[in-house]
Order: C-alpha cells, then structure tokens, then sequence
C-alpha cells in the first residue's frame, strides 16, 4: 500500500515528519503558553498567534521568488533556520512585544518554507508519482504533528521550564530537517534556471494564467469553509452547542487523525485513472457532509451526538486525503520549471487567505450566537466549490488532470529513460 518513492524523496518527507512533530510539541499550547505561562493578556495573545498566517502574505510570494531565482533545496533550508530562530525566540518572550517579534519571524520562515518545500517534492518525483508523493506528505505530517502533541501532553506543566524545553525542542526539528533537505541524496535538484531574456522573474507573468487563478479561488474557499473552521469553529460549537467535554473532543480529532493515516493509501489507490477535478469536487462534497452532520450531531446530543461528531470528523478526513494528492500535484503539473517556485507560491499564498479568512467569520458568527447558520453556509460554499471543480474539467489536459493508472510501472519507465540518457550523455563525452 505505501507508495515506492526513491530515496531522495523519502529523506526529505522524513524531514518534513520530524519538523511536524516539533510544530505538534507547541503550536496547540501557543496561547496558553503566552497568556498561562508569560502572563500576556489574551487581548494581545490572540493577534500575536494571528501574526503567524499574517506573515505568510510576504513570506509565501518571497519563497516562491526565492525558489525560482536560488532554487528550492536552497530557499527551503533558509526558511527552516529562519523559523528555528524565531521558534528560539518564542522561548525567550517576556514581554507582548517580544512574542510579537518572534511571531513574525517564524510566520515569515515557515511561510518561506512551504512553497519551496511544495516545489521541492514535486520535482523529486516523475510526474505520474506527484499524487502519490503528496498523499505520503499528508499523512508523514498529520503522524508527526499528532505524535508531537501526544508527547507535549505528557511534557508539559505550569512552569516556564516545561515549554522553554519544547520550543527550544521545535527550534531542532526545523534545523534537523533544514540538514536532511541539504544533505539528502540524489545531488542537484533539477527545475531551476535564470530568468531567459524579456523575462521579468516575477509574479506579473503568472497573472496571465487565468487556470492557475481561477483553481486558487476555489482553494481560497477550501481552506476558508473546510480546513480554518476544523481548527477555529468546530471545536467551540461542538462544546458550547454539542456539549461535548475536552475528553469527548479530543475523541473526535483522533477519529479524525486515524481516518487520515489509515484512509489515504486506500483512497491514492482507489484514484488511479481518475480524474483529479473530480476527487477535488468529491472531497469539497465530504467536508460539507462534515458540516452537516456537525449540525445533526449538535442537535442530537448524547451518545448520539458523540457519535455524529466522530463520524463528521471521519468524514472530513476523508475529504482531506482526497484534496491532498489532487490540489499541490494540479499546480506543479501546471507550472512551468523555471516558474515552479512561483506557482507554488499562489497556492501557497491562497491557503493563508483562506486560514486568516476563516477564524475571522468564525468568530464574528460564534460571537453574535449564530454557529448553525457558519456551518450551514459553509457546507453550502463547499457545494458550490465542488460544481466549480467540476467545471475546471474541461479547461485540464489529461496529462495534467488524470492520476497514473500504475505509479509504479510509470515511475520505473522514468528512471529507466533517464538511465538511458545518461549513458547516451556519457558516450557523447
């Protein structure tokens, strides 16, 4: 079931793994951390955490540029150290702004990281095993970030102590996985060049590419109506209105985690010849289901509510492995190589509006007592993301849009049709 990667690619999603395991040891006891343990107010707390997906409006577009103009392996590794600095500055806060500062810096590295880390992986792969290397990433991440909380929550106490060790703990998962991205096998990472002439290296050029905007849309509102309300909203209503204790919700989440690491091979598999719009669609379809049967399972209560709730969670999970290898693969067939870095720049860019977006409507609605209404709204954007998904059919190649019928057997013909070329190259010499 798990998909035969090369080596290179390994290395690297091991590193991916391991710096999601240190985000699992302290991003879920931010604010307590901040207002419990440092004694900031949660008036100033709250924005500070804000600050993090804020920085990505720079830092997405800048590590995009950076990706193409240096390459991905290099602008990948300075966004880790940068994160690892400011992880090391979170450590040492005192003060509102001290925090503030540390958050922008770190926001900035991560944010830099992720697209040349999208870019990164997408190359390191033949085009037919870019589903497959996005699937794994999904789930090597969900496992880490998951592990890392399980083992916080053991850590932790009360003292400063306690989480000056886990962040300075995160600060060496981004630096040990900045050393496996430098030092991973497989020498020099091929999609990089210099700008040809009349080429500006910017991000005008891509503005053209009325496709690659107009599927940043619809991951504006996937992330906005699906992934920010999993993380903002869910949680609240399911204990306010579903009157679910933190035992029961953290329940929920592990059905959630679970369905993520059993169901993704399953789901790649059951992908193979298919249409990746249409695992776009069906995955926006789920995460609405989600919704809805948050909204039963609040009514019902109970054993019965608990329930819904686990099955909701499971749901969106589903949802989550079927956009996981579709969205990022879509991107990086369509980017050009020496764009690569850029395009995976929007996409990256187009997740941080929808994660600001989200908890901003979320708390306005929650806020005024209208959390039925947030949720039935956001399943019925979800319905309309799925019909637009849908229309993006006909506008994609199939080179572009199907799954590999056989990754493995595409793969193989790969490698062996660059052996070839290298022993073509060497009797040229």
């Amino acid at each position: 079931m798990v998909p035969g990667l090369p080596r290179q690619a390994w290395w690297i999603l091991t590193g991916d793994a391991v710096s999601a395991f240190g985000s699992g040891l302290t991003l879920p006891f931010f604010l307590v951390y901040l207002h419990n343990v440092r004694g900031i107010e949660l008036g100033l707390a709250g924005p500070i955490l804000s600050v993090i997906a804020v920085a990505g409006l720079v830092g997405n577009p800048l590590g995009g540029l950076l990706t193409d103009r240096i390459g991905p392996r290099q602008a990948a590794v300075a966004g880790l150290v940068v994160a690892a600095a400011g992880t090391v500055g979170m450590a040492g806060v005192r003060s509102a702004w001290q925090g503030l500062v540390a958050a922008v810096v770190y926001g900035l590295g991560v944010a830099v990281t992720l697209p040349s880390f999208q870019a990164l992986i997408g190359i390191c792969v033949p085009r037919e095993r870019r589903s497959q290397i996005f699937a794994v990433q999904y789930v090597m991440m969900n496992a880490g970030f998951s592990a890392g909380g399980l083992l916080a929550a053991v850590l932790v106490s009360a003292s400063a102590r306690s989480f000056v060790t886990l962040y300075l703990l995160d600060a060496a998962t981004f630096l040990a996985f900045a050393a496996l991205i430098a030092r991973s096998p497989g020498g020099r990472v091929p999609g990089v060049r210099s700008p040809a002439p009349g080429e500006r290296g910017g991000y005008r050029e891509l503005l053209s590419d009325r496709l690659l905007l107009r599927i940043c849309v619809l991951v504006v509102a996937v992330f906005s109506c699906g992934y920010a309300q999993y993380y903002s909203a869910y949680p609240v209503y399911a204990m306010e209105e579903g009157r679910l204790d933190a035992a029961a919700l953290r329940l929920t989440f592990l059905a959630n985690t679970g369905t993520v690491i059993v169901a993704q091979f399953l789901v790649l598999r059951l992908l193979r010849s298919r249409r990746r719009t249409r695992a776009f669609a069906l995955s926006a379809v789920l995460m609405a289901a989600a919704w809805t049967a948050v909204l039963w399972a609040a009514a019902a209560g109970g054993a019965a509510g608990m329930a819904g709730f686990a099955i909701a969670m499971a749901l969106f999970a589903v949802g989550e492995t079927l956009m996981a290898p579709t969205v990022p693969a879509i991107v990086n067939d369509l980017a050009p190589d020496a764009a690569r870095g850029r395009y995976n720049g929007v996409y990256s860019l187009a997740t941080t509006l929808g994660s600001i977006a989200g908890p901003a409507v979320a708390g306005i609605a929650l806020s005024a007592g209208l959390g039925a209404a947030l949720f039935a709204a956001m399943a019925l954007a979800l319905g309309l993301v799925a019909v637009q998904a849908l229309r993006l059919e006909r506008h994609l190649p199939d080179a572009v849009n199907l799954v590999a019928a056989d990754d493995r057997a595409a793969g193989e013909r790969h490698e062996a049709g660059a052996g070839k070329r290298e022993k073509a190259g060497a009797g040229n010499e």
